[in-house]
């Protein structure tokens, strides 16, 4: 996941059966439902375990890859990178909260199942959800795949395409900026704690809150498919961010567990048009026929500023014993990102959405 951004690169150059995107999701759906089907006739143990995760996560990654170069091609192609972005946080995040809601109820009747059976079914899914991805690959849409032009007409050697991605200078704001907004030191594992040891809340909670917290974004990113037809990307930059900075201090305000489940909603507010306008930044900031490896780069770049954020976080909670210091660090890591805002060129974000952008 930390490398993710070579799996984008393999998506840029690559064109399988030439298909190009299509050939990547009906490639890797199959390969990586076969993989579930696989593990899901065969006796569960650790070995098994730990090796059919690296080879799921690697299908998953090269699907991603897929979808995401897509997406940021559209974006960049028919000019609406915002509502690209827009749109594609809202449908991330819709299963992510019914993951959320649905998980406890899950777990609870596997529990009445054995081992073998449970992890069966949970592998069956998995291969449904992985073939349902093949087959939109076979489908082919016009809406999405008739609309692309090819932007590699000529193969080039992965020398000349590394130079040309070191070379784009927007790329290393537009990262470093996605690098922060997810480095948060405190909002994983000390948040945990401080829900379930301080407000003494159920574990169930973590899980409600969490959700509560990630559909509270869904208003913004439908706010922000209007609006950034209408603002200059800058502006909803500097927007985003300002209202982001103090977006973890309600739960210095509340009490108990119900308190911190009402902060959670106000808290997914204060975050959701930064994140679609950081997300609009980073679909601009692409080289053309980079897309995938560069958006890739900013998904590993959230695994690596995630987790060691994480880590980082843990440290101060368990040194300091209070979730306040954390809190202040996440305060400061988000207001660092206003600074950086001055070091996005220009001309890449004094337009709005639907716009020509400027020579």
């Amino acid at each position: 996941l930390y490398f993710a951004g070579l799996f984008g690169f393999l998506r840029d150059r690559f064109s399988p059966f030439g298909m190009k995107d299509r050939g990547f999701l009906v490639l890797f759906g199959f390969f990586g439902a076969s993989l579930y089907l696989i593990f899901a006739f065969t006796p569960l143990s650790f070995t098994r375990l730990l090796i059919a995760l690296p080879l799921l996560t690697s299908a998953f990654l090269m699907l991603s890859s897929a979808l995401n170069g897509l997406a940021s091609a559209l974006g960049q192609q028919h000019a609406m990178s915002g509502r690209i972005s827009a749109l594609w946080n809202a449908f991330a995040a819709l299963p992510g909260v019914a993951a959320m809601l649905a998980g406890g109820w899950v777990s609870d009747r596997l529990e009445a199942l054995s081992l073998n059976e449970a992890t069966r079914l949970l592998f069956l899914g998995g291969a449904a959800i992985l073939s349902a991805v093949a087959l939109f690959g076979f489908l082919r849409p016009k809406a999405v795949f008739g609309n692309l032009a090819n932007e590699r007409p000529e193969k080039t050697h992965v020398r000349d395409d590394l130079r040309r991605l070191l070379r784009h200078r927007a790329i290393y704001p537009a990262l470093a900026i996605w690098l922060l907004w997810n480095f948060a030191p405190g909002a994983q594992t000390p948040l945990q704690y401080y829900l379930q040891n301080t407000l003494h809340a159920p574990d169930s909670v973590w899980g409600e809150w969490n959700a509560i917290f990630a559909a509270s974004f869904l208003p913004p990113f439908l706010l922000y498919a209007v609006i950034c037809r209408r603002v200059a990307l800058k502006n909803l930059l500097l927007w985003g961010t300002l209202a982001a900075v103090p977006q973890f201090t309600p739960l210095l305000l509340v009490h108990d567990a119900r308190g911190a489940l009402l902060a959670a909603a106000p808290m997914g507010l204060m975050g959701g048009v930064a994140t679609a306008a950081y997300i609009d930044l980073l679909i601009r900031s692409c080289p053309p026929g980079l897309q995938g490896t560069t958006l890739m780069l900013s998904s590993g770049l959230y695994y690596v500023a995630a987790r060691f954020g994480d880590v980082l976080g843990t440290g101060v909670y368990q040194a300091f014993g209070g979730f306040a210091v954390c809190v202040a660090l996440i305060t400061i890591v988000y207001a660092a990102i206003l600074p950086l805002i001055l070091l996005v060129p220009k001309k890449l974000i004094s337009y709005a959405d639907g716009h020509v952008p400027p020579a």
